[in-house]
């Protein structure tokens, strides 16, 4: 009789190229999969409706993936830490299994679930599956410390074996009807929608839920896109990005699985060109992977900025600049498209992510942990580690060996939207402007005013002045208290 094996599924929501999932199915075929809706996440004030939604359709494509291979796939909306021994005393399960997480919540979470477990004298076994390379393989030469810096980071990174994607279980076997009985009197449900868990969000996705869209994507990418990635990445009216941020934070595919699809294009080409291509495709996968590693060794990266002299910044917080920029109402015809794509879509394009933050924190002096928790609040991939550090590296208060970056919106327009495309697609209403002007922001108020639109809540030049002498005030001081 095969032993019955629990997997508890998080940030790994498919079938395929899952270590945790591969490593189960060698004690047993009797693998049950479950996931928790744990309430202290659901019940956080950042928690994106849109995200909500994305993850139950990957729970609801992983659900059907369990089923057709003859398995079972629970929801439990209770504390992992409540339902977790419960399940494995009344199955009398031999072992559960997991994959490792680097947010500090997570991590407490699980130490204290371990604890349990091993308390109660019940195996469990935990992998490493969301990186390429997990927290420890990746550090310095020179004193074997963790990078600060993402350049070298990428250097070492790249050198390392990579691993090959595992196999997916081809059959399981499901819960009998005694044990359906038990793991229904513990609370197992059917698979509620967002709206049933009080997030209520109608807009459509960049690319659907689940792990066959992103494979499909995946595919398609790279047989099309990546060729021109380099020079087409940073235009946000382009389809030039992969769009797979949302799939790779939960899991919905594997990064093993991306990174061998680049070395099957990169042996199926001998094209210079393409191959800088895939190499700058690579650094944005080793981006993800730095910051992600950032937020292990560094978890009070999770509250407040990596630069001392930043935790006492002077920030002016004005309550409706702040509004202004939620709403994409600046004046800052660039710095607005990008705002209202985020609040109609749920998504933003990368190099707009940079222009927004930069304003919000150079132009109008705003903490940055306004707009990283706003983003928070509206994106569909927002991932702690990828969007604190985004930020952090934004507001020049996180790991960049040069902090004092300031985005030039109209600069930034001109150059990667320059027939103002994206600005037109998200700002209808001065649409008929020339491009120009749109560009340039160089919108007279009357202009403005007469097609709806508002004129600059702030002049950028006098901004950017003010902020480099609070810095420069900031880092003195901390230079002389320290």
């Amino acid at each position: 009789m095969d032993n019955l094996i629990l997997f508890w599924h998080r940030k790994d929501l498919r079938i395929n190229d899952n270590i945790g999932l591969s490593e189960a199915e060698k004690y047993s075929k009797k693998i049950i999969g479950f996931f928790c809706l744990d309430p202290y996440i659901l019940n956080g004030d950042d928690v994106a409706p849109a995200r909500v939604k994305y993850m139950m359709g990957c729970l609801a494509e992983l659900r059907q993936k369990y089923q057709e291979r003859g398995g079972t796939f629970l929801i439990f909306k209770e504390s992992p830490k409540n339902i977790i021994p419960s399940l494995m005393k009344k199955l009398q399960g031999k072992a559960i299994f997991w994959n490792k997480d680097v947010e500090p919540y997570s991590r407490n979470r699980d130490r204290e679930i371990a604890q349990i477990l091993k308390d109660e004298n019940i195996e469990y076994n935990v992998f490493w599956d969301q990186l390429m390379h997990p927290p420890g393989d990746v550090l310095t030469k020179s004193n074997n410390s963790p990078y600060s810096v993402y350049g070298p980071f990428w250097r070492s990174w790249e050198k390392l074996e990579k691993r090959s994607p595992f196999f997916a279980p081809t059959s399981l076997i499901g819960l009998d009807e005694k044990e359906t009985e038990i793991v229904n009197q513990l609370g197992a449900m059917d698979l509620p929608t967002a709206e049933a868990l009080g997030y209520d969000w109608q807009g459509n996705f960049m690319l659907a839920p689940g792990e066959n869209a992103a494979l499909e994507r995946l595919d398609y990418f790279c047989s099309d896109l990546l060729v021109n990635y380099d020079e087409h990445r940073n235009f946000p009216a382009m389809d030039g990005t992969s769009l797979l941020s949302a799939a790779l934070k939960f899991g919905a595919i594997a990064p093993r699985t991306i990174w061998q699809k680049t070395v099957e294009e990169w042996e199926n080409t001998q094209s210079d060109e393409a191959r800088e291509n895939i190499t700058a495709w690579r650094k944005e996968l080793a981006w993800r992977e730095f910051y992600q590693h950032c937020l292990y060794f560094f978890p009070e990266l999770a509250q407040g900025p990596y630069r001392e002299h930043f935790k006492n910044f002077p920030w002016e917080n004005d309550e409706k600049k702040f509004q202004a920029w939620c709403e994409g109402k600046t004046g800052y015809p660039i710095v607005d498209a990008a705002m209202r794509q985020l609040n109609e879509t749920g998504w933003m394009h990368n190099r707009c992510r940079m222009i927004v933050a930069s304003f919000l924190t150079k132009d109008l002096i705003i903490d940055w942990r306004w707009g990283e928790k706003y983003f928070m609040q509206k994106l569909y991939d927002g991932d702690l580690a990828a969007n604190n550090g985004g930020w952090q590296w934004s507001a020049s208060s996180g790991m960049d060996p040069k902090p004092l970056r300031i985005f030039n919106p109209a600069s930034q327009a001109q150059k990667f939207d320059p027939e103002a495309q994206y600005i037109r697609q998200w700002l209808p209403e001065i649409r008929f402007l020339d491009t120009k002007d749109l560009v340039t922001g160089k919108i007279t108020p009357m202009d403005a005013t007469s097609y709806g639109y508002v004129p600059p809540i702030v002049d950028h030049k006098e901004q950017q002045r003010k902020f480099k002498a609070l810095y420069a005030q900031v880092k003195e001081q901390w230079t002389m208290d320290n």
